[in-house]
């Protein structure tokens, strides 16, 4: 059987080092970009432009995956977003912008692919969490994003009991800051040596996904920051 993994967001800084561990691990990669955003994922065997949040977009996606690849081994789901903001300054609509990049972009694709793994009776989902989900004292300044983090830390739980009687794996990844470009221009008087690269989260992932008695397990990758 192919080993065919999916992996959204996969022209991220995160996603990119995910697609290049996976690949070299002899995984055929199934990379998923933005629509029209340009982007390229040079080691991935094919790309998709899919909306992810768009749940029509998945459901045609699924289908046409299962015409031409048959099964899933293992998912990715890193689309997502950040956004700060406390109590006092958090609208409706910044709770829906980030339930719909952080939490809808999973669910959709674990909607439309856990029938995928069902069939085959194997497959491991692989979500990224966050610190600020975890501990109210963080997640309060940053509301909308750990709300709809915690969701996605639920929804892998969730998942895991949907799949307890099956082949099939929930892991979550929390990372606390993650080493990137974006983040260091962002935040330049900040060690840049306490934050977690995206490589040690891709090697975890991958170690996830391949150890087959791991079931329902929450990586927290915290670096030098507690």
């Amino acid at each position: 059987m192919d080993r065919n993994m999916i992996i959204t967001g996969s022209a991220g800084n995160l996603g990119k080092a995910v697609v290049g561990k996976f690949k070299r691990e002899g995984f055929r990669v199934i990379a998923i970009i933005e629509p029209d955003s340009g982007d390229e994922v040079e080691e991935a065997d094919d790309v998709y432009q899919i909306d992810v949040t768009d749940e029509k977009a998945v459901e045609a996606f699924s289908k046409e995956y299962v015409m031409q690849y048959g099964e899933v081994e293992c998912m990715a789901l890193l689309v997502g977003g950040f956004a700060s903001g406390s109590f006092e300054n958090t609208a409706a609509k910044d709770l829906e912008k980030m339930f719909k990049l952080n939490f809808f972009s999973a669910f959709n694709m674990v909607k439309y692919f856990l029938p995928v793994m069902k069939k085959a009776n194997n497959g491991t989902v692989l979500f990224v969490g966050a610190k600020p989900a975890m501990r109210s004292e963080e997640g309060k300044d940053v509301l909308a994003y750990a709300l709809s983090k915690g969701l996605v830390i639920n929804l892998a739980e969730l998942t895991a009991q949907e799949m307890a009687e099956m082949n099939i794996r929930s892991h979550v990844f929390v990372p606390s800051i993650i080493d990137t470009p974006q983040n260091r221009e962002a935040m330049p008087e900040e060690d840049f040596t306490k934050w977690v690269s995206p490589a040690d989260i891709a090697e975890a992932m991958h170690y996830a996904a391949t150890n087959t008695a791991l079931r329902n397990m929450t990586f927290k990758l915290y670096g030098g920051v507690f």
